[in-house]
């Protein structure tokens, strides 16, 4: 049976109210940085480092190995940031981390900050997450009561203070630099990099921006140490992943699973198969900006390296799931049409070709596409790896594998002017 760490204190599954602060202590919260106090910065980031956590928001980066770029002889401001961006279509792993247990963040923002020396930190919190907001403003209130954030925290003469910030409601505002841009009140436009925000953050300061999973599971790691959080995952994998799954299931939801569970065991044993009785066609792996998986890839583990050798990303790890009465054309249009609203218009690929690419999509969806509009797309798909951040080539990756896989299904509607799945 898998080991529940970060849903420990909840279940996604049945409406609760938020874990409270003597609920949170009776389980054993707090622990972690109790432990983590006692020990230096450098032995706290050196436990992180040997415990083999990656980065939860999708891009897997190893954890410790980040905070150990933050100059720790610095003399000035420094900042550390959660992203709470969650705008991902798909995803709702974070959500249900701050609407049940926000003390689990708090607890891993305080040894992370610990860890960095870090006096200054912010939740950085999806606009329409607001009732998140206003759970996690309660624990901040409650963990300084308490001791564990404010000045002096439990006697160590080490000080931290928290705060939750509103995001300004755009996807764009998820990416690392463009979050920092919003932060600091500006458009939320990516930055160039180098400097990395490791050196030049927020307001010109080193700052380590990290996700909201990401922190739930420092706690744990500094409460049991590193070689039992390696044994939490399959195939020398490390720790648990929150895995979600929605689209054409049965029971969509959220789980807590090892690290490298495969796809198959998500969709089946836990997501309980196809909805309608039609046999799956397709999984998007990671949420929206992943390459398309089809049947004969579904054994794969989800797990960083495994997605990405079979041509994906883990991403979020939360499944958009089609069967076989899905038309993909359809679909397709469905995701450009939000990555062309989306858009923060900086980069002209970006700007002018979802755009035109969610036009074209449309065309050949309402049986008014022409033969060169494949080629259009095609020819539309390879520009978008040449943008400034990764908003076009996150678009880039769903709708390249979908005209690959399902090229005849692009073909059949234009030949035909209608749609089989309509049918």
């Amino acid at each position: 049976m898998t080991e529940r760490v970060l849903l420990k204190n909840f279940d996604p599954m049945r409406p609760s109210p938020p874990v409270s602060y003597e609920a949170y202590v009776l389980n054993g919260g707090y622990e972690g940085a109790r432990i983590a106090l006692s020990k230096t910065p450098l032995e706290v980031q050196q436990i992180v480092k040997d415990s083999g956590l990656r980065g939860r928001g999708g891009a897997g980066f190893p954890t410790g190995l980040k905070w150990s770029f933050v100059p720790m002889d610095f003399e000035g401001q420094k900042y550390l940031v959660c992203n709470c961006d969650e705008m991902e279509p798909g995803t709702f792993k974070d959500r249900a981390l701050i609407y049940n247990d926000p003390h689990q963040l708090i607890e891993g923002m305080l040894i992370a900050a610990y860890a960095m020396q870090m006096t200054k930190g912010f939740i950085f919190i999806r606009y329409e997450y607001r009732r998140g907001a206003e759970i996690v403003d309660a624990a901040i209130a409650e963990a300084t009561r308490h001791g564990w954030l404010g000045k002096n925290i439990q006697g160590t003469g080490f000080d931290f203070h928290l705060e939750t910030h509103l995001s300004a409601g755009r996807y764009i505002c998820g990416e690392e630099t463009a979050l920092l841009n919003s932060l600091e009140g500006k458009r939320a436009n990516p930055r160039a990099k180098p400097p990395f925000p490791q050196i030049r953050g927020f307001l010109g300061q080193p700052t380590i921006v990290n996700n909201v999973e990401t922190f739930c599971n420092v706690p744990h790691i500094l409460a049991h140490g590193p070689e039992w959080y390696k044994k939490l995952g399959l195939n020398g994998n490390a720790g648990t992943k929150l895995m979600g799954a929605s689209g054409r299931v049965k029971n969509p939801g959220l789980w807590e699973l090892p690290m490298g569970t495969p796809l198959d065991v998500l969709l089946n044993e836990y997501a309980g198969g196809p909805a309608r009785g039609k046999p799956f066609k397709a999984v998007i792996p990671g949420a929206l900006s992943t390459p398309i998986f089809t049947p004969e890839q579904f054994s794969t583990p989800m797990d960083f390296d495994s997605v990405a050798k079979a041509g994906s990303r883990l991403g979020t790890a939360c499944v958009i799931v089609f069967d076989e009465g899905d038309c993909m054309v359809a679909a397709l249009a469905n995701i450009m049409n939000f990555y062309a609203r989306e858009s923060c218009g900086f980069c002209t690929p970006c700007r002018e070709g979802m755009r035109w690419a969610y036009e074209t999509v449309c065309a050949i969806r309402d049986g008014n596409g022409i033969v060169t509009d494949l080629q259009v797309l095609d020819d539309l798909g390879r520009h978008f790896g040449h943008t400034f951040c990764a908003f076009a080539p996150g678009a880039q990756g769903p709708m390249q594998s979908i005209l690959t896989k399902f090229r005849s299904e692009f073909e059949d509607h234009i030949a035909k002017r209608s749609c089989k799945a309509k049918a």
